[in-house]
Formats: structure tokens, sequence, C-alpha cells
């Protein structure tokens, strides 16, 4: 079985988010035990499985994705990564319709240039509290905190400037008691730049302390950032050690991210099930 790493959310390798994919050969998922022991071997943030869906109308593949400890419900980086494995070696063209175990049907299409653009859900956004311990645990203050809603599941958290942002060093101890799948951490770009806003992500309640770049915040970057800056379309910097770029546009209720991938490493994986 062929197994691949590809680098989303980046034009070059050995940056942006690395992601596993496995196109399965069968027609349908094999026992998640195995899958979350082949995530937990890859122990990236998350690897994803794919199979082909024959006579289904609204979906071409069904994908799961699965990190080091858990299933998680969304995941953008490694859809993106998937559709890249398959647009690359032909196994699939044009529009991809991947449909999930809970977040619906998702989409991404390549353009000519080889980005890849994701149809997601657009993340709704109500003011939080801010959990106590919270500051402590990431490391600054926070201006703004809002809650992404029940699908995401996580806390975005409004700090100072971009400066801050890159200087956090998170408690991810204390950080993994906030009753959130994570925090995203963000604040508008400093004048001058090619992007609009910067971003970290914490996921240490799910096993990942630091997520390179988490396509699935900016579901909630895009409308957070849109509503202040007044524009659809928008750049996101993820400014991990790794960084990668994200693309953003507001259409309804859905948020179309846009992004490159490389692949990295292509091989066998011997342990099938």
């Amino acid at each position: 079985m062929r197994i691949r790493i590809v680098d989303a959310f980046t034009d070059r390798p050995f940056a942006g988010n690395p992601a596993g994919v496995l196109l399965l050969d069968s027609g349908a998922f094999p026992a998640d035990s195995w899958m979350q022991r082949v995530a937990a071997e890859m122990n990236l943030s998350e690897t994803a499985f794919a199979h082909r869906l024959t006579g289904a109308e609204d979906a071409d593949w069904a994908l799961r994705w699965f990190t080091p400890a858990t299933e998680v419900r969304l995941c953008g980086h490694a859809t993106l990564a998937t559709a890249h494995v398959l647009r690359t070696t032909g196994a699939a063209r044009g529009t991809i319709r991947f449909r999930t175990k809970e977040a619906g049907v998702l989409s991404a299409t390549a353009s000519g240039d080889g980005t890849i653009t994701l149809d997601f859900p657009r993340a709704p956004l109500s003011p939080a509290p801010v959990p106590e311990g919270l500051a402590a645990a990431l490391g600054a203050e926070p201006v703004t905190v809002l809650d992404t809603g029940p699908d995401l599941g996580d806390l975005l958290v409004e700090v100072a400037d971009e400066g801050t942002v890159r200087g956090l060093a998170p408690d991810f101890a204390a950080l993994a008691r906030v009753s959130h799948r994570g925090v995203i951490a963000t604040a508008a770009a400093d004048p001058g730049g090619a992007y609009d806003f910067v971003s970290r992500g914490f996921f240490p309640g799910v096993g990942v302390d630091e997520d390179p770049v988490t396509g699935s915040a900016h579901t909630a970057l895009a409308p957070f950032w849109s509503d202040r800056l007044g524009r659809e379309a928008l750049t996101g910097l993820q400014v991990s050690a790794r960084t990668g770029s994200v693309a953003t546009r507001l259409s309804g209720d859905r948020v179309l991210l846009t992004g490159s991938a490389v692949t990295v490493v292509d091989g066998e994986l011997h342990a099938v099930p």
C-alpha cells in the first residue's frame, strides 16, 4: 500500500504542514484501530485515509483524518494533501468531492497554477468568556476571545499584534485544560507585508501541541478578519516554525481556502490491514 507525506499550504518542501496520505485499495475503511495505529506511527499532526466511492451521486471519495491520538471531524491541510495526491497521480481530475464522517461533503478544485481551493463550511463565531488561566497558559493577554462553534470546537483568541503571536511560548499542559479542542491565536499583520493577518494553532487536547498550518482554523479566521478589514478575500500567514500561507475568500456560509502542496515522501506501507 502506497503511503505519502505531503507538505500542504506551501510551494516548497520542508515548510507548510506535513500530512500522511493513504489511498486505500478497497471500497471501505479498515478498522478504526488500524488507522489510529498508522497515524500514531506517522506521528504527523494528521494522516488522511481515503477510498473511492462507486455509485454515489454526492461525492467521489470518502475521507477521514486521524491525529496521533484521535480522529478529528475536520482537517484542512490533510484534505489539501489528499487532493494533491489524487491530482498528481491521475487518480482524479477536476473538482474532487469528499464525503466525510462528520463535516459533510467537502470539495477541492485545482487551478492551472497548481494551487488547490477547498470549499469548507464557515465557522460561526460568538463572544466567549475568557477561560480561567488562559492568559497564563497562552503567555499573552487576550484582546478578544470567540467561540468557533461545536463543529470546529476551538477558541479564537486575538492578541495585541503580530510580534505577540510570533513570540508565544505556551504552557501546553495548562492549555490542554482549556475546555476546547484548541486555541487559535491571531493578530493583524504588521503594515507592509504580503499577508493580512497572522495566526498560530495549538491543539494539545488532541495530541498536537502546535499545528504548523491549520486549514480548518481559517474557516474562523477568514470571517473574523474579513469583518475587521472589510474585504472578502484575504491572505493569512500561519507563523509556526515551518510557516504556511492560506488564501481565504468568503462565499456565503462557506469559506474557500487556497494553497499549494508538495509531495516529499512516496513509499510503501507493509503493515497492511
